[in-house]
């Protein structure tokens, strides 16, 4: 079973797909995130690089992306590529990942891409208001990848709030059920617990 999560930047995806995957269990699910699929490009400089805006479609390498998936949906194992988001290049390494038989996948634009929407058997829609995403997006940013307050509050400016009104907010009615995460995650997961409950079943 192949559930697709997708969600506005900062609407608590992650958290919530590994409160999926830990319900589940653990050792049946196999988490697969749009962060390791960006485009290699080390034929850009860093500065090239580091102006790609990552939250548009063509930043992603959704061919890779669908081929892995159709291998994991067919018990194949896959050699998953590592990004880093310090130099915003992949790294040497990979993950060898076994087939599951929960296979979540999550990020912001993997509703906006047909093929890769396609092999999902169910779709979750994670919401959460612009603001409470914005902060959340600052806070995981300064912590992890190295960034200041100011250059994301900019980039929410230039890009960001743009890319979700273009490419995300619509995906919500592509959905076959929307979680509302604006208080503690618990208030958010105990629907979705309820409805991957009733899939299941």
């Amino acid at each position: 079973m192949i559930i697709g999560f997708c969600g506005g930047t900062g609407a608590g995806k992650s958290t919530l797909v590994e409160k999926a995957a830990r319900f589940l269990g653990k050792e049946n699910t196999l988490i697969l995130a749009q962060d390791h699929y960006y485009k290699h490009l080390p034929e850009l400089t860093f500065e090239e690089r580091a102006q790609i805006n990552f939250d548009h479609p063509n930043a992603l390498d959704f061919d890779l992306m669908v081929s892995d998936l159709q291998k994991l949906k067919s018990e194949t194992s896959i050699d998953r590529p590592v990004y880093s988001f310090a130099e915003h290049l992949r790294t040497n390494e990979t993950v060898s990942c076994d087939s599951k038989p929960f296979i979540l996948v999550e990020g912001i634009l993997v509703f906006a891409h047909q093929p890769l929407l396609s092999l999902f058997d169910y779709k979750v829609y994670i919401e959460a208001d612009k603001q409470l995403r914005v902060q959340r997006r600052v806070d995981r940013d300064v912590q992890e990848r190295g960034r200041t307050k100011e250059e994301v509050y900019q980039r929410f400016e230039t890009t960001l709030h743009n890319m979700h009104d273009t490419f995300i907010a619509s995906n919500k009615e592509k959905a076959d059920i929307v979680v509302s995460n604006n208080e503690a995650i618990e208030k958010a997961m105990a629907p979705l617990r309820q409805w991957l409950d009733s899939i299941i079943k």
